[in-house]
C-alpha cells in the first residue's frame, strides 16, 4: 500500500463511487505539482496514486475529487463540480487515508486509518 490513500461513500445512495477521477498535488511555494491521479475501483477506493513507495517529503498536498462525472452518469443534480481537500503531512513515512463522505449538496472528510 503506498502512504496516501482514499475512498469516496456516496451517503445519499449508501454505497462506494465507483469511477471518480482523484488527483493528488503537493504545494510548491505558490504552485501545485501534480504527483498523480486515479479512479475509484467498484468499492470506492484509491490505493495508489503515485505508483511508488517512496516517503513523500513533509508538506502540504491536496486531493481533488472530480465529481460532476459522476453525477452526470447517475443523472443526479449536484452542488459541488469537485472538491478540494488540502491536509498536511510530516514526511515521515506515515500512512494517511482521506476518505470523502459525499451526498449531491455536502460532503464531509476526515483522516482515517
Amino acid at each position: 500500500m503506498t502512504q496516501i490513500t482514499s475512498h469516496i461513500l456516496d451517503t445519499s445512495r449508501g454505497s462506494p463511487a465507483a469511477g471518480v477521477l482523484i488527483t493528488l498535488m503537493q504545494q510548491k511555494d505558490d504552485d501545485w505539482l501534480m504527483l498523480g491521479s486515479a479512479s475509484t475501483n467498484e468499492d470506492g477506493r484509491v490505493s495508489d496514486f503515485t505508483g511508488f513507495d517512496k516517503a513523500l517529503p513533509e508538506g502540504v498536498y491536496k486531493l481533488t475529487f472530480y465529481l460532476s462525472d459522476y453525477y452526470n452518469k447517475l443523472s443526479q443534480q449536484s452542488f459541488y463540480p469537485y472538491v478540494d481537500v488540502a491536509f498536511e503531512i510530516q514526511g515521515d513515512g506515515q500512512h494517511y487515508h482521506v476518505p470523502l463522505l459525499l451526498n449531491p449538496f455536502g460532503y464531509s472528510t476526515y483522516r482515517g486509518s
